[in-house]
């Protein structure tokens, strides 16, 4: 039996990963969660799974409060959240956590040498050269369940030889605007790019996809977690959702990671580390798959050019195009800017700072508040 802390509990990777959890509760215990602002259904998972610990770093009514105490222990500080994840007791580290907002979770795992699976892409882009030195430093083990590089990790199989690897193929689905011209994607409503063709997913990561830079930032988070050059990454249109990704070998061959769209398979695979889990999923139908590759569509070439010169310059960079993004993004939510001008916010603020080492968790910190500082200044300029 293993300790689980999940944290984003009550978002839809965090539910995805609690329908894994039902369907193996012999294997697991729920033994803490993280969550926002969503009370109902953290009152319903501490209901069911009666974890020992329930962290929020959000105000709670004192009636919900009284509610959420009667079964469990409820954190509220920063040294709780830290002591929590850093719990002898405690096994493996979920981080389904949205944005910026996780990485300081995701520190306090790897510092203390968990296991941490992560959908948490912003942690990696924006500190991965603070993470991952320290993942090696403490031993901790660091497993992707976001379904790109849950599915780069199951084709580089135990070896991870990289000297064996060509290339690395990340699968888009191109979202709801692939087919869209650059120059009419100015005239996206919110309601037009909250709907995506293929996944059920948060606000954010919606956008992300729709204007691809999800895929920019998986791109980076790949160059840091497989050690794989950004030149032997590449980036395709797969609209069936169906290939997650690729990895083609030195003698010619490709191996392929394949299902029907499901965050609970990737979820699955890495909570089952050394053995694969069972649950209940769609089998793909191969008679009646129909499976087609595009390239990434004309105009956005330029924030995939930011993207790999991240994974050149390393240091501040990612924090910098992270916070960019994270900032226009709401601010397109919001109904400040237009849908194409997340593009220009992210490109000024990139360009408006010098590439610097980060050496602390800090650093992270503070060049994410000036990027984020910046961002707003060019929204204002911008309307």
């Amino acid at each position: 039996m293993k300790n689980i802390v999940l944290l984003g509990a009550t978002g839809s990777i965090g539910e995805s990963c609690l329908n894994v959890l039902r369907q193996n509760i012999s294997n697991f215990n729920l033994f803490g969660i993280a969550f926002g602002s969503n009370i109902s259904q953290a009152k319903r998972i501490s209901q069911e799974f009666q974890p020992e610990h329930i962290f929020t770093g959000k105000t709670v009514n004192p009636d919900d409060l009284i509610e959420l105490q009667s079964v469990s222990n409820v954190l509220t500080s920063e040294e709780d959240l830290k002591q929590l994840i850093q719990n002898s007791q405690v096994d493996i580290v979920i981080s389904a956590i949205s944005g910026f907002e996780g990485l300081l979770a995701s520190y306090f795992a790897i510092e203390s040498g968990k296991t941490i699976l992560v959908a948490n892409k912003e942690s990696i882009v924006a500190a991965g050269d603070i993470l991952m030195p320290l993942a090696k430093n403490k031993n901790a083990l660091i497993i992707p369940i976001d379904s790109e590089h849950n599915a780069i990790h199951q084709c580089l199989g135990n070896k991870k030889n990289l000297k064996e690897v060509s290339k690395v193929v990340i699968t888009a689905s191109g979202g709801p605007f692939r087919e869209t011209p650059f120059n009419e994607l100015k005239n996206v409503s919110l309601q037009d790019a909250l709907n995506h063709p293929t996944w059920s997913m948060g606000s954010k990561i919606t956008i992300d996809s729709a204007t691809l830079v999800n895929k920019c930032l998986e791109l980076i988070e790949a160059n840091y977690l497989f050690d794989i050059p950004e030149s032997q990454i590449d980036i395709v249109v797969h609209p069936q959702s169906i290939i997650h990704s690729m990895v083609t070998y030195i003698d010619g061959s490709t191996i392929a990671q394949l299902s029907n769209p499901n965050m609970e398979v990737p979820i699955a695979n890495a909570l089952g580390i050394e053995a694969r889990l069972p649950i209940q999923f769609e089998e793909l139908n191969f008679s009646e798959l129909n499976l087609s590759f595009e390239p990434i569509p004309v105009g956005r070439e330029r924030i995939f050019e930011i993207a790999r010169e991240v994974c050149n310059l390393k240091g501040n960079s990612g924090v910098i195009m992270n916070a960019a993004n994270e900032v226009a993004v709401n601010a397109f939510l919001n109904k400040k800017i237009l849908f194409s001008e997340i593009y220009d916010v992210i490109e000024r603020t990139f360009a408006h700072f010098q590439c610097s080492k980060l050496s602390t968790i800090e650093d992270v910190f503070d060049y994410d508040k000036q990027a984020r500082i910046h961002a707003e200044k060019v929204i204002k300029s911008v309307h």
